[in-house]
Formats: structure tokens, sequence, C-alpha cells
């Protein structure tokens, strides 16, 4: 061994002599901090907490200065590391995060998109206006609007029997229930929430397209039972998913329209920097 080694050894030692009693002392509060959050701990604690971990960050830079050993280095960089995140990482928990959520973050998201909010309820209502008012008058636009997998074998040449019993209970004739059809409806309501907003990057259009369409799909329906006689039943059906479904697509239009404007409508900003609020 030489006189270099055996000097670096000692230099070593004196080093985690000298400051170990720092570094356990920190390595304490921030295991009770962890434990049970900053509130645990006392004026003095909280003191010592702050105190400690500047001189151990003091320690590391030393440390790596006079090239102590990576063990150690390793040691202290972890200890730092947790205890910065102790002493600055938000406190708050995960109950008081969730309320912050609903009671502030999403309202204020909803307030500051409601007039794209606006436009994607009003292209689905427009949109079911104009396909009730057109199956209305000819029910040979049911075909054009309604696939075939969404109608289910409902129509407008449909007994009132049939369209009763797709509402109340199973189809007659068919396997498929009101549940089943239901879970396919909600199936396809959220695949189509998720296209509508990202297809918004496509300069907005095919949002807006796809939200219409779906309107006229809903307008159809609407009029194929009015036709039989159960306009009130069907749209005491419809609420359901109205109230939910159908408002998430308008949500997500809105989302999809802001990424739309940010592109077609950027500014003075880049439009990569134009997207960043719009995701926000």
């Amino acid at each position: 061994m030489t006189d270099t080694t055996i000097s670096s050894d000692l230099r070593s030692v004196r080093f985690r002599r000298e400051r170990e009693p720092g570094w356990t002392r920190l390595e304490e509060l921030v295991a009770k901090a962890e434990a049970g959050g900053m509130a645990k701990l006392n004026f003095d604690e909280a003191r010592d907490l702050t105190s400690t971990y500047r001189q151990t960050v003091n320690s590391l830079s030393v440390a790596r200065e006079i090239s102590m050993d990576q063990a150690l280095l390793n040691y202290l960089d972890n200890l730092a590391a947790r205890a910065y995140l102790v002493i600055y990482a938000p406190q708050a928990s995960i109950r008081s995060l969730l309320a912050r959520l609903f009671v502030s973050g999403i309202p204020q998201a909803f307030r500051r998109s409601g007039p794209v909010l606006l436009i994607g309820f009003a292209l689905m209502f427009i949109g079911a206006l104009i396909g009730y008012a057109l199956v209305m008058q000819d029910s040979s636009w049911y075909y054009t609007f309604v696939p075939g997998e969404l109608a289910g074998g409902r129509g407008p040449s449909s007994s009132r029997e049939m369209l009763e019993g797709s509402l109340y209970g199973d189809v007659p004739g068919s396997q498929n229930t009101l549940a089943s059809f239901a879970t396919y409806l909600f199936s396809h309501n959220t695949q189509v929430a998720i296209l509508v907003f990202a297809l918004g990057v496509f300069w907005a259009l095919p949002t807006a397209l796809l939200t219409f369409y779906n309107g006229t799909v809903i307008g159809a329906f609407f009029a194929v039972f009015t036709q039989a006689g159960l306009g009130f039943d069907v749209f005491a059906w419809l609420s359901i998913h109205g109230v939910t479904e159908i408002s998430a697509i308008c949500v997500a239009a809105a989302g999809g329209a802001q990424l739309g404007l940010a592109i077609l409508l950027p500014g003075d900003l880049s439009r990569a920097d134009a997207l960043a609020p719009a995701w926000a």
C-alpha cells in the first residue's frame, strides 16, 4: 500500500468522522417526514432538517471535489435527493389534491373553454335537428345516417312493439338485449370521443364533422321512435347517455377544437408553443 493510498484513506475517514453525525441526523428526520409528512416534525426538527440538508449538500460538493469513494458519493447523493423532496415537494395529500381538482381545477378549465364548449354542443344539437328533420320528411335518410351495427335491427320499417321492446326489454326475435346494446353504445361513444379529440390536430375540421355526424345519428334515432309514438320514451332513454356519454363527446370536441385553433391561429407564437396551453 502506497503512502498516497494511506493518505487518501485517512482523509476519507476524517471526512466521515467530522460530518457523519449530521448525515445521520438528516436521515432520521427525512425518514420521519417521509412516514408522516412535514406536519410530524416540530419546530426544532424542521430547523435541523433544513440546516443538516444544507450541510449534506455541501459535503456532497466537497466529496466530489476531493474524489471520495463512489459508495460515499452515492450515499450522499441519495440522501440529499430524499431531503430535497421532503423539503420542496408539494405537501398536499391525495384527498386535498382531488378536492382541489374537482372544486377549482375542472370548473376553471371549463370556464376558460366556454366558447369552444359551446361550439361542441352546438354542432351536436344542430346535427340532431337536421337528422331528425330529414328522417321525419323521408325515412330513407335513416339508413344514410345510422350504421347497421348501431341500428341493431331498428329502423323505419320496425313495428312499434319491436321498437318498444328495444327500449324496455329483449328485442323480439333477437339475442340482443337492452343491456348489451347499452354496453355497445358506451363503447361506441367512448371511441367517438377519443377520435373527436385526437382529430382536432387536423385543423379541427374532422372534429367538427364527426361531432355533427353523431348529432345526425341521434336525431335519426329519435325520429324513428317518434314516428312510432315513442318519442317521450326514447327521449327518457337517451337522456341517460345524453348527460354522460354524449356530453363527453361534446367536451372532447371542444378539446379538439382548441388544438385545431392553436394550429390554425397561433398568433405571434410558433405552432408548437401555441399548442402547449391547448393541451393544458
